[in-house]
């Protein structure tokens, strides 16, 4: 099947700049497609299955990332040798690295993600802030500015009212991230973060925020086209996390009405059109017990957790992503985006639970599955006898259930947990009964 884009050219082969499980469900899309898919992959993934099942696979280098799987040059040069059109990031690696698209665009190479501008804009926290709240988009009480005194941002934390946040602006991943729930604490924890955010962003630039308590995470899957049209997919709960890792995610969010689920979803059609996004969005929100939502950030590609949206819309997300970069329209008007049921994700991790849940990492001695049927989807980059790298995310594979409502959706996904066997010299997979 080959796409036109909106420049004449076909989408006739795809790069996967990733690895694992999110290269490999790429690829299951391609080839339906019949687009051809090209796989890219570094020493210690030499023998790994997304190489196998790719129509082509160029080797780019060691073991770490740097090396390799963030090796712009070399992921470009193999998009030229291959003859691929198109560039698919996937998610983590070069995902939301705007000099890569960039990168693509100046190559003559379709980038499948969002314009460069808008991974720029909402990249920054404080700048997607001021976009946000001059879209009508609520955002949580804050200081966002220039003045990083801590005088200023000291008396900024008193005028919002304790507890704050403080958080990194160039943040991620929970680090350069600090509760202060006194003004007593707030200088010590005001260098903690700047400590951490220069060491992981090279940056130590900090946001104060308004904290708030019992918060849930509640997040909108959204889609651009180039044609200015943008759709809502509904919402996605992402509360349950580990160290700011999301480890349970469901959708729809529970216990939230029709008309919150409407302004939920209309104001992250707004935060989408207010930086002119193109392709797969996640607009995040943070939601109080009262159900009132503010705009946390934008995550400017497909996430980890798009299988519970697709499974609830009846929709392939890689697919309308694929179209969208060659210049389609979305498949699918918001009058036609209908919810149906109830779905669960669950991530499959390789790590030792009588050690904190530390990363683990070795052989796969021993794998067994639930049975996938059309309501469980076992999205993984694993097989048994694979090699697990210290090199790369712990994920190893994701776990999706579906049933009619959540609480069949919750009995399946225990039931599916405990058919999931995982065996290996240096970790084991833990089922936590709750």
């Amino acid at each position: 099947m080959k796409y036109t884009t909106t420049t004449g050219r076909n989408i006739t082969k795809v790069l996967i700049a990733n690895r694992g499980e999110i290269a490999c469900r790429v690829m299951r899309t391609a080839r339906k497609l019949g687009v051809q898919s090209v796989a890219v992959y570094s020493e210690a993934d030499r023998n790994s299955m997304h190489v196998d099942m790719a129509d082509e696979a160029y080797s780019i280098g060691p073991a770490p990332s740097q090396q390799s799987y963030l090796s712009m040059e070399k992921i470009i040069q193999v998009a030229k040798t291959s003859a691929a059109q198109a560039i698919h990031p996937g998610y983590g690696f070069l995902s939301e690295n705007m000099e890569f698209a960039e990168l693509c665009k100046q190559e003559g190479i379709i980038f499948i993600g969002p314009p460069p501008s808008a991974i720029r804009d909402m990249g920054i926290k404080s700048t997607s802030k001021s976009i946000m709240a001059a879209a009508g988009v609520p955002v949580v009480e804050g200081y966002h500015g220039e003045d990083q005194s801590d005088r200023c941002l000291k008396e900024h934390a008193g005028r919002i009212g304790y507890p704050v946040m403080i958080k990194a602006v160039r943040g991620g991943g929970g680090k350069g991230m600090r509760i202060v729930r006194s003004e007593q604490e707030f200088q010590e924890q005001l260098e903690s973060a700047r400590r951490e955010a220069k060491k992981s962003f090279n940056d130590d630039a900090v946001l104060i925020e308004k904290f708030v308590d019992t918060p849930r995470h509640v997040e909108v899957q959204v889609f651009g086209d180039h044609h200015g049209n943008a759709v809502y997919l509904f919402e996605r709960d992402c509360s349950v996390q580990r160290r700011h890792q999301k480890i349970i995610e469901e959708a729809p969010a529970p216990g939230i009405k029709p008309e919150v689920r409407k302004k939920l979803g209309e104001a992250a059609v707004r935060a989408a059109k207010a930086v002119n996004y193109v392709g797969a969005g996640t607009v995040e929100f943070i939601m109080d017990s009262k159900h009132n939502f503010y705009f946390m950030e934008m995550n400017t590609r497909l996430q980890v957790e798009h299988p519970v949206t697709e499974m609830i819309t009846g929709t392939d997300l890689v697919e309308w992503q694929l179209r969208i970069a060659a210049g389609e329209k979305i498949p699918l008007s918001q009058e036609e985006i209908t919810l149906q049921g109830h779905a669960f994700e669950a991530r499959i991790y390789a790590e030792d639970p009588s050690n904190n849940f530390m990363p683990g990492a070795g052989p796969l001695v021993h794998l067994s599955t639930p049975r996938a049927d059309p309501s469980i989807r076992i999205e993984t980059g694993v097989r048994q006898g694979d090699e697990v790298s210290v090199h790369y995310d712990p994920m190893i594979a994701k776990l999706v259930v579906w049933a009619a409502d959540r609480q069949a959706a919750l009995t399946k996904l225990r039931y599916s947990l405990r058919q999931y066997n995982i065996n290996s010299l240096h970790f084991r997979l833990a089922v936590e009964e709750d």
